[in-house]
C-alpha cells in the first residue's frame, strides 16, 4: 500500500471531521435520536400496552371431553398445536385467589402496589442503593406492573433501553387497566420453574404442581412459599432445594406479619407448617396419535393462544388403552410387532380412545386408521348379517338354525382351484348358522357367501360403514380384502346400536375458536331385528366359542365379541362390543410377516385389559327388538326339542316341535297318556322331515 497516500486521506478525514462535526451538531444529533427514540418508545407502548383475558394467554391446544376452565378440573390436555408453546398454565380470576395468598405477593413484590401508578420512585431508589453497596445487582427495583410488562412483551436482558421500555409499557399498563387487571394478569403471568418439560406460568399451574390442589384452597404457609418462589423459582422449589423454600417462606412470612396481614399467633402457625417436597405432575394424556386424527378435521387457522379444543377422547379409557397395548405388547414376546386399539361410543361415533402403534416417538404411521389389513373371521358378522336379513321375497336365506355342511370344499377360482380349510384344519359335519359364527369355521361361512353371493356380502359391508375396497370372490366371506381397525370397529357399532351408523366424531366443542362442532347423527342402514340376531351367536362366542378367553364372568352385562385371523397367521384381531361401546385390537407387523399368533391369543388379552381397566359399567342389556320370535329347534337326534333360538318373525319352525318340553316343563307335575305322547312323536318326525326339506331345498 502507498504509505504517502495513506497519510494524505487520512489527513483529509481529520480536516472534513474538524469542520463539519461541531459540538452544537453533536448535540443535536444526540436530541434528535432522543426524541425519535422516546417517540418510538411511547408508540411501542401505546400500541402493545394492553392486556388479555388470563385464559387468552393459554396455549390452544387439544383437551379431552369438554368441561367448563373451572379452574381447570375436568379436561385433560393432550397437547398444544404449537409445540413451541409447551406451557403449563391454569386460568383463575382475582376473586377466586385467597386473600392471604395476594397479601403475599405484595407484601415481597409490591407492597404499596396500589399507591403507586407503574413506577415506585421510593423502590427505586431503595434499589440503587442498596445495588451501590453490594456493588452488583442485589435487589431489584420493578414493580408488580413493570414485571408483567417485562414478562409479556420484553425480554429478561438488563440493559438499559430495555428498563426504559419496561417502564413506558407499565405506564400504559396503569392508564389503561385497573389495579385489578393487572394483579390478576401478573398472577396468572409469574414462572414457578417447570413441570417436566413445560413452564409452569400461575399460581393456578404452580397450586397444582406443587401441593396437587386447587388455588382456592391454599393455605397461608402454601401461599407464602409461593410468593417466596417468585424471586427465583428454580433456586427455591420445594420439591429440590426444601431449606431455602423454607427460609424464603418464613421471610415472607415475616413481612405479612409486620406490614399487618397476619396475626403473630398466625404467623408462628405458618412457620411451624412442614415443606412439602413432593411435586403433582400435570394431568396429560400422551394421544398423539388421536390429537394427529383429531387435527385432520379441523380446517380453520388456529389461534396459537387462547383456543381450547375439546374433543370426544376418554381420559380414563384412553390411559387403559395405552396401558393394555403396552403390557399386551410385553406379554406377547415378539419384538416389534405391533398393535392398535380403537374405542367408539356406537350411538354418536365418538372416538374414546385410539392407540396407533407400540410407540409414537418411533413412529408416527396410525395403524388404527391408516393401516388395511385382511380382517380375517373379523369380517363373518357381515356375512352372517347378509344371510339373515330379509331378501327380495321378504324371507332370509338363512336363519341361525340353519344347517350347512362343514365338509370338504373346493371352488374354482382365476388362480385355480381354493380349498378352504378351518382353523383346526379338521371338519365337524352338519353344523347350524348360530354354531360356524360362534365357532368361527370356515367353510360353512364360504358356503354361505357363495350361496347368497359375494356381491350381497360387500353391499352389506359398505352399507355398515366398511369403505375400502372389497374384491367380490369367494374369500370375501373369510376376510379376504383389507380394511383399516377404525371403520371395522365402526361396522360392529351398527350391530350395537341394533342398525344404526353414526358418523365417527373427534372434536365436540371449541372455546376461543370460531368453530360450529358437527352434531352426532345415526343413519339407520340395517334391519334391528336382524342385527340382534347376529349380536346374539357373538354373545354365545364368549361363553362357548372363539372368545372364551375374555372371561366374560368379569362382566355383568351383555357382551358380544369376534376374533379374526388372517391367512398365515399375518394379523390378529379382537373385536368386543356391549350398547354403549364398541372396541377392536390388531395386533401384527408392519412389513406383514406372520405373526404365528391367534387373534384369540394376541388380541382378546388387550380387549380384555382395557375393559377392566377402564371401569367400564359394563351392565347393560340389548335390548329385543320388534320382528323377533322365539322357538325350539329339532336337535338331529332324538333328546325330544333341541335348543331354544331366535328367528325373524314368521320364520321360526312350527311350535308343535317341541310340545314334549312344553308338556315336561312343569316339573313332572303333568301327566301325558301314551296315546298323547304318540301324536307328539308323530308331529315331531313330521317337523323335522319338513325341516330337513327345508334345509335341502335352501343349499340348492
Amino acid at each position: 500500500m502507498d504509505l504517502g497516500r495513506l497519510r494524505t486521506q487520512w489527513s483529509a478525514a481529520r480536516t472534513w471531521v474538524g469542520t463539519h462535526v461541531t459540538a452544537r451538531r453533536v448535540k443535536r444529533t444526540a436530541l434528535v435520536t432522543l426524541v425519535l427514540g422516546s417517540i418510538a418508545v411511547l408508540l411501542e407502548a401505546a400500541i402493545r400496552g394492553h392486556l388479555v383475558p388470563p385464559a387468552a394467554r393459554t396455549p390452544t391446544a387439544f383437551y379431552t371431553r369438554q368441561s367448563p376452565w373451572a379452574d381447570g378440573i375436568g379436561a385433560v390436555a393432550i397437547g398444544a398445536i404449537d409445540p413451541a408453546l409447551n406451557e403449563y398454565r391454569v386460568p383463575v380470576r382475582l376473586r377466586s385467589v385467597p386473600a392471604h395468598l395476594v397479601d403475599a405477593v405484595l407484601a415481597v413484590e409490591d407492597k404499596r402496589f396500589y399507591r403507586h401508578h407503574g413506577l415506585d420512585p421510593r423502590r427505586i431508589a431503595g434499589a440503587v442503593v442498596a445495588n451501590a453497596r453490594a456493588g452488583r445487582i442485589a435487589e431489584g427495583g420493578s414493580t408488580i406492573t413493570q414485571q408483567l410488562a417485562k414478562n409479556l412483551f420484553l425480554t429478561a436482558d438488563r440493559t438499559p433501553i430495555r428498563k426504559i421500555r419496561e417502564a413506558a409499557l407499565a405506564i400504559a399498563l396503569e392508564l389503561r387497566h385497573s389495579k385489578q387487571d393487572i394483579l390478576e394478569a401478573y398472577l396468572n403471568e409469574i414462572y414457578f420453574g417447570r413441570d417436566g418439560g413445560a413452564a409452569v406460568h400461575g399460581v393456578g399451574a404452580a397450586a397444582r404442581h406443587y401441593f396437587g390442589k386447587p388455588v382456592t384452597q391454599l393455605g397461608v404457609a402454601e401461599s407464602a412459599l409461593l410468593a417466596g418462589m417468585i424471586r427465583s423459582p428454580n433456586r427455591l422449589a420445594p420439591s429440590r432445594h426444601p431449606r431455602a423454600a423454607r427460609e424464603r417462606r418464613d421471610l415472607v412470612i415475616g413481612l405479612m406479619a409486620a406490614q399487618g396481614h397476619l396475626s403473630n399467633a398466625a404467623a408462628a402457625r405458618a412457620r411451624d407448617a412442614r415443606i412439602s417436597t413432593r411435586s403433582y405432575p400435570r394431568r396429560m394424556l400422551d394421544a398423539r396419535y388421536f390429537r394427529n386424527f383429531a387435527a385432520a378435521s379441523v380446517r380453520e387457522r388456529l389461534p396459537k393462544r387462547g383456543g381450547a379444543i375439546y374433543t370426544t377422547l376418554d381420559a380414563s379409557m384412553q390411559r387403559s388403552a395405552e396401558r393394555a397395548v403396552a403390557q399386551g405388547l410385553v406379554r406377547l414376546d415378539r419384538p416389534g410387532a405391533q398393535a392398535a386399539l380403537v374405542a367408539l361410543d356406537p350411538r354418536t361415533g365418538d372416538v374414546l380412545a385410539m392407540v396407533g402403534g407400540r410407540d409414537y416417538a418411533a413412529s408416527q404411521f396410525n395403524r388404527a386408521t391408516d393401516a388395511r389389513r385382511q380382517p380375517g373371521s373379523a369380517f363373518k358378522p357381515f356375512v352372517a348379517l347378509a344371510a339373515l336379513q330379509a331378501g327380495p321375497d321378504g324371507r332370509p336365506a338363512f336363519t341361525l338354525a340353519s344347517r350347512i355342511e362343514d365338509e370338504p370344499l373346493s371352488v374354482s377360482t382365476g388362480q385355480g382351484i381354493w380349498r378352504p380349510a378351518n382353523y383346526d384344519g379338521g371338519f365337524r359335519g352338519d353344523v347350524t348358522l348360530r354354531e360356524a359364527l360362534e365357532q368361527s369355521l370356515n367353510v360353512p361361512f364360504v358356503r354361505i357367501g357363495m350361496t347368497i353371493g359375494p356381491g350381497r356380502v360387500a353391499t352389506t359391508a359398505r352399507q355398515l360403514g366398511i369403505s375400502s375396497p372389497l374384491a367380490e370372490v369367494p374369500s370375501l366371506a373369510l376376510g379376504s380384502s383389507e380394511v383399516t381397525l377404525l371403520e371395522l370397529v365402526r361396522a360392529y357399532g351398527v350391530l350395537a346400536t341394533q342398525g344404526d351408523l353414526a358418523a365417527t366424531r373427534t372434536i365436540t366443542g371449541t372455546a376461543g375458536v370460531r368453530r360450529t362442532a358437527p352434531t352426532p347423527r345415526a343413519t339407520r342402514v340395517a334391519d334391528p331385528a336382524t342385527t340382534f340376531l347376529v349380536t346374539t351367536a357373538l354373545m354365545g362366542a364368549v361363553q362357548h366359542g372363539t372368545g372364551t378367553a375374555l372371561e366374560a364372568e368379569r362382566f355383568n352385562g351383555d357382551i358380544a365379541v369376534k376374533t379374526g385371523t388372517s391367512n398365515d397367521w399375518r394379523d390378529a384381531w379382537f373385536i368386543a362390543y356391549t350398547p354403549t361401546i364398541a372396541v377392536g385390537v390388531w395386533v401384527g407387523y408392519d412389513d406383514n410377516r406372520s405373526l404365528g399368533l391367534s387373534g384369540g391369543v394376541a388380541a382378546v388379552p388387550i380387549v380384555g385389559a382395557f375393559l377392566t381397566g377402564a371401569d367400564l359399567p359394563l351392565d347393560e342389556q340389548f335390548d329385543r327388538p320388534d320382528g323377533i320370535e322365539d322357538a325350539y329347534t329339532s336337535s338331529g337326534d332324538w333328546r325330544w326339542c333341541g335348543e331354544r333360538e331366535y328367528f325373524l318373525a314368521g320364520t321360526a319352525p312350527p311350535s308343535t316341535a317341541c310340545a314334549f318340553r312344553r308338556m315336561s316343563s312343569g316339573g313332572g307335575a303333568h301327566e301325558t297318556s301314551w296315546r298323547e305322547v304318540g301324536d307328539q312323536l308323530q308331529r315331531i318326525i313330521l317337523d323335522r322331515i319338513l325341516a330337513e326339506i327345508e334345509t335341502r331345498r335352501q343349499r340348492r
